[in-house]
This record gives structure tokens, C-alpha cells and sequence, in this order.
């Protein structure tokens, strides 16, 4: 089961997405406020369950929000953001070596995310 980890940072308050091996599958933006960064967490749960718009392909397939959207970097690294109803971005990814890598990343926001329980850093 994976859990949102709460901590607070030099300029704020986010959130990390750790599946149940304690590996971090998504963050969010540092945030302001613990309130805000806590209706960070419920937006992810809410929108986790999107369509991958997959950005990497030519001539790709626009999806409506909420969705996945997964990209290459500047380095070639393969990432996804996770962006809300109102085309907010709510959720970022590392870097990933491979595409498939990338997409199990998503798979996994999806499954984790909508139970996972909120604790503090």
C-alpha cells in the first residue's frame, strides 16, 4: 500500500508519492501552506485514475484532463506529470531510462494513490 509523505521544506510544504517499497513515484510542488499541500494529495487521489496522453509519438492523441502526460526531457529521459481537471499539473515524476519504465510509473500513481494514506516527515 502506498502512502503520501507529507514534509515540510525551506521554502514550504509538499508531498511525495512512495509506493510500498518506499520508492517515490510522484511529488508535488512545494506549496505554502500544509492545507494547500494536503488538497495537493486529495486531487491526486481524485485524478488518478486519467488517460496517458503519451507526448513521446508523433501526432499523439490529445486527452481530456484529468491525464498522465508523459514526456522526454531535454536529457531523454522519459517523465510524466499528472495534471487535474483544470489542466493544473498536481504531480511529477523522476526521470525514467525507458518508456516502459515511465508507464509503470503511472500504473502505479493509479493503484497506489486513491487509498494511500496521508502521514508527516
Amino acid at each position: 500500500m502506498g502512502k503520501f509523505v507529507v514534509k515540510e521544506t525551506a521554502t514550504g510544504v509538499k508531498f511525495d508519492l512512495k509506493a510500498s517499497n518506499g520508492q517515490v513515484i510522484a511529488t508535488s510542488e512545494v506549496y505554502t501552506t500544509k492545507a494547500a499541500c494536503l488538497n495537493g494529495i486529495e486531487s491526486v487521489k481524485k485524478n488518478s485514475a486519467g488517460a496517458v496522453e503519451d507526448q513521446t509519438v508523433e501526432g499523439f492523441a490529445k486527452e481530456k484532463n484529468p491525464k498522465f502526460e508523459v514526456y522526454a526531457d531535454k536529457a531523454g529521459e522519459f517523465r510524466f506529470r499528472l495534471t487535474a481537471t483544470n489542466g493544473q499539473t498536481i504531480a511529477t515524476s523522476e526521470g525514467y531510462t525507458t518508456k516502459a519504465a515511465c508507464l509503470n510509473g503511472v500504473e502505479s500513481v493509479k493503484k497506489n494513490a486513491p487509498e494511500a494514506e496521508v502521514v508527516e516527515e
